[in-house]
């Protein structure tokens, strides 16, 4: 049987993001977010830590850097990103258009064919 566990954080994740084990939004590791609104005093202290990120001025930042910055779960991340999201603290770029229609692509591609 092991000791009593050291681990400083002893905050659960399902404590930090207020029992949601799942965030609202389709937020990845890989998504970009910007700092949206400035006041964030009535945030809870792991939803401040996010925001003083963007205080410090950096710009956009990955989830997965955030996470690492704050030392926290991924997956707590993701929960606390989507809150702050829903709330308006935070926002993401627009995603990319999707690429141009395939049968366009193919019509410019048998055009260019007929020019050789």
């Amino acid at each position: 049987m092991t000791g009593p566990r050291r681990d400083p954080d002893i905050v659960r994740p399902y404590v930090r993001t207020g029992g949601r084990v799942r965030p609202r939004r389709d937020v990845r590791l890989e998504s970009v977010v910007i700092a949206a609104s400035a006041p964030f005093t009535e945030l809870g202290p792991d939803a401040q830590q996010v925001m003083c990120l963007f205080a410090a001025g950096r710009g956009g930042l990955a989830v997965a850097d955030i996470a690492a910055a704050l030392q926290m779960p991924p997956s707590t991340v993701r929960i606390l990103v989507s809150v702050l999201i829903d709330a308006g603290h935070l926002t993401s770029p627009a995603p990319a258009q999707d690429g141009p229609d395939t049968t366009l692509m193919q019509r410019v591609l048998d055009g260019l064919r007929e020019l050789v």
